[in-house]
C-alpha cells in the first residue's frame, strides 16, 4: 500500500520557526515530484511548495518565498518543509502530495498520493 504521513510540532508562537515532516513508503519515492498543499479555516487549498524528484528543484508560493524551504531525503523517503517567522496566517492543515506522470504521449496519466495532513497552529 502507498502512504504519506506528515508529523511535526502543531502548536507555535508568532515568530518562531517549525520543521514538518513526510514519511513515504510503499512507491518508488525518487520518481515522484513532491508539494505541500495547505488549507486554512475557512478557505480552500492553497499550494506552498514543490521539489522535483531529485532535489534539485525547489518551488516556493510568491506569499511565503524567503520564510520557507523545502527539502528531501531520498535515503530515507523523507520530505521537509521548513517555515520561519511564523505568522497566525500559516494556522492550517498542512498536507504532503506525491505526483508522477506515466505512460505514452497518447494516454499520460496521472499518479498521485496524498497524505492525511497535520493540523499547524501558530498562536501566542
Amino acid at each position: 500500500e502507498v502512504h504519506l504521513v506528515e508529523s511535526g510540532e502543531g502548536l507555535v508562537q508568532p515568530g518562531g520557526s517549525l520543521t514538518l515532516s513526510c514519511a513515504a513508503s510503499g512507491f518508488t519515492f525518487e520518481a515522484y515530484t513532491m508539494s505541500w498543499v495547505r488549507e486554512a479555516p475557512g478557505k480552500g487549498l492553497e499550494w506552498v511548495s514543490a521539489i522535483s524528484g531529485n532535489g534539485r528543484s525547489t518551488y516556493y508560493a510568491e506569499s511565503m518565498k524567503g520564510r520557507i524551504a523545502t527539502s528531501r531525503d531520498n535515503a530515507r523517503n523523507t520530505l521537509y518543509l521548513r517555515v520561519n517567522r511564523l505568522k497566525p496566517e500559516d494556522t492550517a492543515k498542512y498536507y504532503c502530495n506525491a505526483k508522477r506522470m506515466v505512460g505514452p504521449v497518447e494516454n499520460v496519466r496521472l499518479l498521485e498520493v496524498w497524505g492525511q495532513g497535520t493540523q499547524v497552529t501558530v498562536s501566542s
